[in-house]
């Protein structure tokens, strides 16, 4: 057994092909504030093969310092636009067939891994703010409402972190 080299992850990772839909999820992040949130959201999108993400509100976009050192690059290989109105882009999104899934703890929100993603269609995560979560004009908007299981005192997660474990949760719901 060893350790494998940067170069030889790099040519595994790259010889392998997402599961499913998984690549055409599309990640909204909505007045996240932190610019280290951000480049790891972007961090976790390129490493689960997800090719886009929406930026809207105040959330900062490429290129930024704060951005790259924890993205490492990844904002370079994952496709990102900033999207002026997400109310009329997350209409646009439902209409042209994606399931918009907010991922926010709610009165109907489900836990990550009893969701079952609807057959047939492509799924947008929609991510808030760190402290406040998703804004209230959005969740009208929203079709499902996931939220990540919690055992412990705290009753939430860093938005970047959440993304990961989401993403992850997509990723075996699509194996």
């Amino acid at each position: 057994m060893k350790k494998l080299s940067t170069k030889e992850i790099l040519q595994q990772n790259l010889s392998r092909e997402a599961p499913g839909q998984i690549g055409e999820l599309k990640m909204l992040l909505h007045n996240v504030r932190s610019m280290h949130n951000v480049g790891a959201a972007f961090r976790s999108a390129d490493t689960f093969g997800i090719h886009s993400i929406l930026l809207s509100g105040y959330t900062p976009t490429p290129p930024r310092p704060e951005i790259s050192k924890t993205a490492i690059g990844a904002e370079k290989h994952v496709h990102w636009e900033y999207i002026e109105n997400p109310y009329a882009e997350l209409q646009m999104l439902k209409e042209s067939g994606y399931r918009l899934i907010g991922l926010e703890q709610t009165t109907d929100s489900v836990l990550l891994p009893d969701y079952r993603i609807p057959a047939g269609k492509k799924i947008c995560l929609v991510f808030g703010n760190e402290v406040t979560g998703l804004d209230e004009e959005i969740l009208p908007v929203i079709d499902d409402f996931v939220e990540i299981p919690q055992y412990g005192h705290k009753h939430s997660l860093n938005v970047s972190v959440s993304a990961g474990v989401a993403l992850y949760g997509f990723l075996l719901k699509y194996w």
